[in-house]
């Protein structure tokens, strides 16, 4: 690191510059980049997308809908209502550009009540839909007599687009001001609080800018205007702070130059160790093969890289240049002395009973963790948008009318070598559907049979060897058979997103036929979502802990440290879950009751172990440091926590404060995440740091530094026989 520190205080005014360069520039594109955000980021490569695609290819199912919510007003009459809706549809079909509409009238069971609904098709989503939109909205605020809403895919998306935006906005103003009431109070000083601000706000904007280019390439999903602030705020705050802690130190007996030099060599060796523990565990989501989660690991591992660039680039530049100005503008008098005397009679303390100290940390952390078990998961849906929402009213309002909502599509494509209508494919395709609706989880399936309801191959080809019937029968056919290519579809008697539904398609997957058979419906899109979590996690997961380990034991040249840290973190982790059931899907405190996002483990586990490792690996250096020059584990332990533990405290506020801010926006699955973030670091910065390291430090002595130990030693005993 000499070398590196030398490199980077001689080329700092070029560094600045070129960081001045690096914020127009990407700042530029940083503004565009919600404008190409969209989709929830649940897609991925597999049965489910081929079939949706074959049934657009296949059976003119359109690619986009809009649902038109209609509820008549007082006064208006059934007559009239019906003609306003067939006007109103007429004309958002005209002006939206639609393929088609579905008109409600009571025949086809659109309209219950006072209520109805209808649906715009679109064919091609060429990147208009948002204009579309937006004109059809603009028809319905005319409508005086009948109440018009909007909602479906394009509409929901389009306003979870703007929550997102609007979240972010409000957990800025809150995380932001409060972050600096922090910095203040652990720097005392304006100029030195400010920094940390200033290095976040540039590591956030470059990293979005720098975003907007992976747009070509990959789909960004919306939530990633959440992620980028949430990690790129809390991680940059964090380097900053030990930065500029270590920093102030050195000022005090050295010079600029020299403080400089000795603050890389040190803290930014640990900022490099911390960030790259982060990087490792955004990456262990790459192994699940779903855009989100892709999204997520690009967008965040990009934060990260960039939060340790600006660590170890701008920041040295700008505390050059002020040098001992840093401590300008001081409007507190911070006791640094003070601090680390209570730390270290605290340390003291933990370590008299180290034994008793270390049950009541585990015991509070498995108590915790209980409501584990109960753990519900499922994929966020019309439910993450605020309920101030239209589209969400809307939505509510469809599904609580007209959707039986303990019944679930599933829909089979079968594909022949020949033309269905050939004898023995139509055959082989009746038998399908006799076995299809003997299965004892479907309700009712439709079919070409049921269309034309006929009940065997031989009637159905007999009637359409009749010129007059097979006329009238063509319709129903062209429904159901295009070529090689036959649709069913099986009503399931259970909910959508139940257990059983996704064992049925797992079932009719891997079942052996004579056709090629593709599955689609929202049952074989959970499944597949499901399935991919739940295959490829472990894969992540191990990648994460063996890395971390090598990682820390390179490091800290110990073997039990990294163990002990990992351990450690599962357990905070699996509490911090725990936590998460009580308080969303029991509904405490105050919270809408809410089952757990499905992508929360992994983005908590993903993002919180790499995060909590920056105050091991901070806590962990300064006492291997001390115990390299004293030999003595108790007192490296005290002394380090001592000297560290304030700017850590500090640090961890400040990223309970900047995610925690997220527990009050709108958006579910983000203040999800926004509260299992603060929460995870809470547990990690209280019970583990505070309790459970020193505890465990006392109870291994010296076995702590086992390898760092044997390497000194063997060091040693060379330089002796040399002598």
């Amino acid at each position: 690191m000499n070398k590196v520190a030398n490199a980077l205080y001689a080329g700092r005014k070029f560094l600045l510059i070129l960081w001045i360069i690096l914020i127009v520039g990407f700042g530029f594109y940083a503004a565009k980049l919600p404008s190409v955000l969209g989709g929830n980021g649940f897609e991925m490569k597999g049965m489910y997308k081929d079939t949706e695609q074959l049934l657009v290819d296949k059976f003119d199912v359109s690619e986009a809908q809009i649902i038109v919510l209609f509820e008549k007003k007082d006064g208006v009459s059934d007559s009239k209502f019906q003609q306003t809706i067939a006007q109103y549809m007429q004309k958002a079909k005209d002006k939206s550009d639609a393929s088609k509409v579905d008109i409600p009238t009571a025949s086809n069971k659109m309209i219950k009540g006072s209520t109805a609904y209808g649906i715009i098709h679109f064919n091609h989503d060429d990147g208009t839909m948002d204009k579309r939109v937006e004109k059809i909205r603009t028809l319905s605020a005319d409508e005086k007599e009948v109440s018009v809403k909007l909602t479906g895919g394009p509409i929901i998306e389009k306003d979870m687009n703007t929550a997102s935006q609007a979240d972010l906005a409000k957990a800025e103003a809150i995380g932001i001001p409060v972050a600096l009431v922090v910095l203040l109070l652990a720097f005392g000083g304006v100029v030195a609080a400010a920094i940390p601000l200033m290095i976040g706000i540039v590591t956030v904007v470059t990293t979005m800018g720098v975003v907007y280019f992976f747009h070509p390439y990959t789909e960004l999903s919306i939530f990633i205007l959440n992620v980028i602030p949430m990690i790129g705020l809390a991680l940059s705050i964090d380097f900053a702070l030990l930065f500029i802690n270590r920093f102030k130190e050195e000022i005090q007996t050295k010079s600029v130059e020299q403080a400089i030099k000795i603050t890389i060599q040190t803290a930014g060796r640990s900022v490099i160790f911390s960030g790259l523990c982060v990087f490792i565990g955004l990456a262990g989501m790459l192994f699940i093969q779903v855009d989100i989660f892709q999204n997520v690991a690009l967008g965040g591992m990009a934060v990260v890289f960039i939060a340790v660039f600006s660590a170890l680039t701008l920041l040295p530049s700008i505390l050059a240049i002020l040098g001992t100005r840093i401590n300008r503008l001081r409007i507190l008098k911070v006791s640094e002395q003070g601090g680390q005397s209570r730390w270290r009679s605290f340390a003291t303390f933990v370590m008299k009973k180290p034994v008793t100290m270390t049950i009541v940390s585990l015991i509070i952390l498995l108590v915790a963790l209980i409501p584990v078990r109960d753990m519900h998961l499922e994929i966020p849906s019309s439910e993450a948008l605020p309920t101030k929402y239209e589209s969400r009213q809307a939505f509510d309002t469809y599904n609580d009318t007209f959707i039986n909502k303990n019944t679930a599509d599933v829909y089979f494509v079968l594909e022949a070598k020949q033309d269905m209508l050939n004898k023995k494919p139509l055959t082989n395709a009746f038998t399908f559907i006799k076995q299809l609706k003997e299965d004892s989880l479907v309700k009712q399936v439709d079919s070409i049979s049921t269309a034309l309801n006929v009940k065997s191959s031989d009637q159905l080809q007999a009637m359409l060897e009749n010129p007059q019937i097979s006329a009238q029968a063509k319709p129903a056919v062209d429904s159901f058979i295009n070529g090689h290519y036959m649709l069913i579809k099986a009503t399931l008697d259970t909910d959508q997103n139940s257990d059983e539904a996704k064992d049925f398609v797992r079932k009719w997957k891997n079942k052996r036929s004579l056709f090629t058979v593709h599955i689609g419906g929202y049952p074989k899109f959970e499944q597949e979502i499901f399935d991919e979590i739940y295959e490829k996690a472990p894969y992540g997961l191990a990648l994460v802990l063996f890395s971390t380990y090598v990682i820390l034991m390179i490091a800290f040249r110990s073997v039990l440290i990294p163990l002990k840290a990992i351990i450690m973190n599962i357990l905070s982790l699996t509490a911090t879950f725990g936590l998460l059931v009580w308080l969303f899907q029991n509904g405490h405190l105050g919270l809408t009751q809410s089952n757990i996002a499905l992508v929360l483990p992994v983005f908590v586990f993903g993002l919180v172990f790499g995060l909590s490792m920056d105050y091991e690996v901070f806590l962990i250096s300064r006492i291997h440091e001390v115990y390299h020059q004293t030999r003595d584990n108790n007192v490296a332990t005290v002394e380090g926590l001592a000297s560290t533990s304030k700017i850590i405290t500090s640090a961890a506020l400040i990223m309970i404060v900047i995610t925690g801010a997220f527990a009050f926006t709108d958006v579910t699955p983000v203040k999800q995440m926004g509260v299992g973030i603060a929460l995870a670091i809470f547990i990690d910065a209280t019970i583990v740091r505070m309790l459970l390291v020193p505890s465990l430090m006392k109870l291994l002595g010296d076995a702590n530094w086992w390898f760092f130990t044997k390497k000194r030693d063997k060091s040693s005993s060379n330089e002796q026989l040399k002598s």
